[in-house]
C-alpha cells in the first residue's frame, strides 16, 4: 500500500512543487523517525527508520528523514569531507551548483570560503534559471562544479558537457553523477519512447531520456575532462555502507580540467 502511494506521488506531481511540499513536512518526519539504527553524515544525526524511495522500483530504507538525501547524496558528501579540500576554509571557491538537491544548497551556500551559485531551469530553489546548454557564464570561472543526476534530463547532453568543461576553470574539478546501468556498456536512449509509464520502466523514470552505460566514463574524457572512477566498496566497510545506507555498486565519476587545456 505504502508503495504504491510512494510511486504515485513521485510519479503525478511535478518536480518543482514536489520540492516546495517536502520543504514543509522535512522537520516533521525527522522528528517522527528519530532513532539510532542508521546516521545521516549530512546532518549528522541518527534515525530509527530511513524511508523508501523510487519511481520505477521501490528502494527501501534509502531516504534520510532530516535531509531527503538519498545513497548518492551520503556518498557526495562522505567523499568531499574526506577526500577533497571542498570544506577547507583556508581555500576560497567559486562553486556552480547545477540542480540544487534540498540536502546541500543552504549548508554550501552558508560556507564562507564557498562564492556560491546554484543553477536550474525550473528548480524554485536554484538562484540562476537558465539552461545547462547555455550558460550566463565566463569561460572558466568556476573553480568546482557539481552537477549531479541532470545530464539524464538533458536531450543534448553533449552540449552540456561542452558548457560545463567552458565553464570550468583549468585545474578546477567537478562531479557528475548520472543513474548508471553498471551492466550496459553503452547509453541507450529512444527518442520514439513517449509514454510516460513506458518511459519510466525502461529508464527508471518517467523524466528519464536514457540510461547510461560504463561508457558515460568516456563520455566524458571525450570532452577533454581527466576522468577518476570513486567506487564506494573501495572506500568504505560494509559495516559503514549498512550504517549510512549507501549503494555499494556506486562509482562517483570525478572530472577535473587540466591545466593546460
Amino acid at each position: 500500500m505504502f508503495e504504491r502511494f510512494v510511486k504515485k506521488i513521485l510519479n503525478s506531481i511535478p518536480r518543482p512543487l514536489l520540492i516546495k511540499i517536502s520543504l514543509g513536512l522535512r522537520p516533521f518526519i525527522a522528528l517522527f523517525y528519530a532513532g539510532s539504527t542508521y546516521k545521516d553524515p549530512i546532518d549528522q544525526k541518527s534515525y530509527r527508520k530511513f524511508l523508501p524511495y523510487g519511481y520505477k522500483k521501490i528502494r527501501e530504507g534509502v531516504l534520510a528523514p532530516g535531509t531527503f538525501s538519498l545513497e548518492r547524496h551520503r556518498f557526495l558528501w562522505l567523499f568531499l569531507k574526506a577526500k577533497t579540500s571542498f570544506f577547507d576554509e583556508s581555500k576560497p571557491i567559486k562553486l556552480l551548483h547545477m540542480a540544487p538537491e534540498q540536502a546541500f544548497y543552504k549548508r554550501f551556500k552558508r560556507l564562507s570560503h564557498i562564492d556560491y551559485t546554484s543553477c536550474d531551469l525550473d528548480s524554485p530553489i536554484a538562484e540562476v534559471h537558465a539552461d545547462i546548454c547555455d550558460l550566463p557564464f565566463e569561460n572558466n570561472y568556476f573553480d568546482v562544479i557539481l552537477c549531479n543526476h541532470v545530464l539524464e534530463h538533458i536531450k543534448n547532453d553533449q552540449d552540456a558537457l561542452t558548457e560545463l568543461y567552458r565553464v570550468l576553470k583549468p585545474g578546477g574539478w567537478g562531479i557528475f553523477q548520472v543513474p548508471i546501468d553498471y551492466s550496459r556498456s553503452k547509453t541507450f536512449e529512444d527518442d520514439s519512447i513517449v509514454d510516460k509509464e513506458e518511459r519510466t520502466a525502461i529508464f527508471g523514470q518517467y523524466d528519464h531520456l536514457r540510461i547510461y552505460g560504463m561508457d558515460f566514463f568516456n563520455q566524458l574524457k571525450k570532452h577533454d575532462f581527466q576522468v577518476q572512477k570513486i567506487a564506494v566498496k573501495e572506500l568504505y566497510t560494509k559495516e559503514e555502507i549498512e550504517r549510512y545506507r549507501l549503494d555499494e555498486t556506486e562509482i562517483l565519476p570525478l572530472v577535473q580540467k587540466l591545466i593546460d587545456q
